[in-house]
């Protein structure tokens, strides 16, 4: 071949070369816009748009576009756009190809927005039907994710919720990858939200052998969230090492956050781990306050079924009383703890100058009905300013809608308060059905609690309560029942007695310490309560110094008391008022008075106790069943009889 025609080759095949270069170089990419818009919009299920696509051939293979919109579902505003994005850019690896393997070392997004809706339960346009998956057997690798503007909106009916997020990634320091930071304003649930999160990249969230660190706090009204720590396998959400700081006003305002029906409360703080095992979130050894009382424990909830299944196992070793105020649609909290909220207050005195004293806060049936529980519970001591109550244990399960405390018990000196209380919310009126015994309640504890009397003895008895009604003042307004009260034995300071009969002589001498007791015999109270009226059947108290008989009713749909107590003296009293007293008007500020139509005239107390033979006697077989057969009030029936038949002759 001759140096000429060899070189004419040369030339050609650079001219080929250069000609490629050229066509390359040159091609104007954006020609197969359509088909990527077809293929993107397959593999998202809703029409994809794009304003300009092109491919940059550098050591590896970088994809632009430019204007990229992703439109709403069908039942969402056309005019309006899921997702918007300046510019998306993905760096690709050509290389990897080869051995099956998809490896994107950048993907860098320009200013992108999205607009996040849902209007109902189940119809949101972030909900995705998935299109074609054309990825085959390659194995996805992802790099980094940079993200510069981000802006993002959420309006949701449904929590009713409308806020603003701004996005971008941060660069990582030294060798460090980028981090992702988002702050949040707006409302949520109908109260002002603030946040600010930053985590690790969103593509490093594959990758099981990196830790994901997560920092995020948020307040949402007066609540305050806090979390920090690391997630070994984030998209599993298992292997998690963070620490949970719940800090707020009220515990019930989570629920929009939770999805747990928490009662109200006081102020609180609560601080333990956080984790996710099995498919199950816990609060583990959490501890910190509700109001003045301290509170520690696990919480898990399964958020699986169709309801959350929630369980804890929670302690106080000093629990307030006031603190669980809340259960019974009350103002919880002491008025004068340190962290009684402005809101508590107003409600506090709202509640002081109203007439009614039952609390009328209907219960929230959507809450009822909207999860399942399993809580044991445990106050090792009880402070109470009027009870006289020292510890409590209760179990509370919750099934669709049906609320059961199975065993609620008070413990009162070497006694107990037993109770089962049953909430059957599935109808749009909650049916309550409840049984308490009292076993071996100590006297001298409910004595001591009123800080102006004193007594010794031991009390018994059984209430029961079957009613339907949304609030604690509906349900006690029209509950059927009983209430049985009996003791023997024991004895209660002089001057109870003595102003019971207002015996003003005695009662000073009493108050001086002479004398300081007298002894109990036997005790009997027994009521029936009908459409909210509790009305006595027996009311006796038989002691050394008198015996007290009390008669009336107790209408708690009007909250109101009609009663009379009246005493037989065993012996001569200076100063004392020959008449009984009326006790009446309304329950939360009654009037105690001698009855002014019998001043001077002593009622007849022998035939008041003939009147309580009959009941007495029909009590026998229940007293005998709680005190035994050797008891005083089996001597007290004897004696009624002996002096109703005298004073018949």
């Amino acid at each position: 071949m001759t140096p000429k025609r060899f070189s004419g080759r040369i030339a050609w095949i650079f001219g080929v070369i250069a000609a490629l270069a050229a066509l390359v170089l040159l091609w104007d990419w954006n020609w197969f816009r359509p088909f990527v818009e077809i293929a993107a919009s397959d593999a998202l299920g809703r029409p994809v748009s794009i304003g300009h696509f092109d491919i940059e051939l550098r050591p590896d293979l970088r994809i632009v576009t430019d204007d990229v919109t992703i439109a709403n579902p069908t039942g969402f505003p056309d005019e309006d756009r899921f997702a918007s994005i300046r510019r998306l850019s993905i760096r690709l690896e050509l290389r990897p190809l080869l051995h099956r393997r998809i490896h994107i070392p950048e993907i860098a997004v320009d200013t992108p927005h999205f607009d996040l809706i849902r209007t109902v339960p189940g119809k949101a346009n972030w909900r995705f039907d998935a299109g074609t998956d054309s990825s085959g057997d390659y194995a996805l690798d992802l790099g980094t994710l940079k993200i510069v503007d981000g802006t993002a909106h959420i309006g949701d009916a449904v929590t009713k919720s409308d806020f603003n997020l701004s996005i971008r990634t941060l660069p990582g320091d030294g060798e460090k990858e980028p981090r992702l930071d988002i702050a949040a304003r707006g409302t949520y649930a109908d109260q002002p939200i603030t946040g600010h999160f930053t985590g690790g990249s969103i593509l490093t969230l594959r990758d099981a052998q990196k830790p994901y660190p997560v920092d995020l706090w948020f307040a949402n009204g007066n609540t305050r969230i806090a979390l920090k720590g690391s997630v070994e396998r984030p998209l599993e959400l298992a292997g998690a090492h963070l620490d949970l700081t719940l800090q707020g006003d009220d515990l019930s305002r989570l629920y929009p956050l939770t999805a747990i029906p928490f009662p109200p409360s006081p102020p609180y703080r609560l601080t333990g781990g956080l984790d996710y095992v099995a498919d199950h979130i816990r609060f583990r050894n959490f501890a910190g306050t509700v109001g003045s009382s301290d509170l520690s424990g696990s919480l898990e909830v399964d958020p699986k079924p169709e309801r959350p299944m929630i369980s804890a196992n929670l302690t106080s070793n000093r629990i307030i009383l006031a603190d669980l105020a809340g259960f019974i649609g009350s103002t919880p909290g002491k008025a004068d703890a340190a962290n009684d909220t402005p809101e508590q207050k107003r409600a506090r005195t709202a509640q002081d100058a109203s007439p009614r004293l039952i609390p009328d806060t209907p219960v929230s049936l959507p809450k009822l009905r909207s999860a399942d529980m399993d809580i044991t519970f445990r106050g090792k001591r009880i402070e109470s300013q009027w009870t006289p109550l020292d510890n409590i244990t209760a179990r509370l399960t919750l099934d669709n809608g049906t609320l059961l405390l199975h065993p609620l018990t008070f413990g009162v000196g070497q006694g107990q308060i037993v109770g089962d209380i049953k909430l059957d919310g599935r109808q749009n009126s909650v049916r309550m059905m409840a049984d308490v015994d009292f076993r071996r309640i100590d006297l001298h504890r409910i004595m001591a609690a009123t800080k102006a009397f004193e007594g010794t003895g031991t009390i018994g008895g059984h209430a029961k309560i079957d009613t339907t009604g949304n609030s604690l003042a509906q349900m006690l307004a029209q509950g059927d029942g009983d209430f049985k009260l009996f003791m023997a034995g024991g004895d209660m300071s002089a001057l109870l007695v003595d102003l019971a009969g207002l015996d003003f002589g005695s009662s000073l001498l009493s108050m001086l310490g002479l004398p300081n007791r007298t002894d109990i015999r036997c005790m009997i109270f027994d009521s029936e309560l009908a459409a909210g009226v509790l009305k006595t059947r027996t009311f006796l108290v038989d002691t050394t110094e008198a015996n007290v008989i009390g008669t009336g009713s107790i209408d708690l749909r009007k909250e109101q008391i009609a009663y009379q107590i009246t005493t037989d003296p065993k012996h001569f009293t200076i100063g004392s008022i020959p008449a009984p007293i009326d006790v009446k008007g309304a329950i939360k500020n009654p009037s105690i008075g001698p009855d002014a139509a019998n001043v001077g005239t002593r009622v007849a107390a022998a035939s008041v106790l003939g009147v309580l033979l009959t009941p007495l006697g029909a009590l026998l077989p229940t007293i005998q069943l709680g005190l035994g057969d050797d008891n005083d009030c089996r001597a007290l029936v004897s004696e009624i009889r002996q002096r109703t038949a005298k004073s018949a002759k």
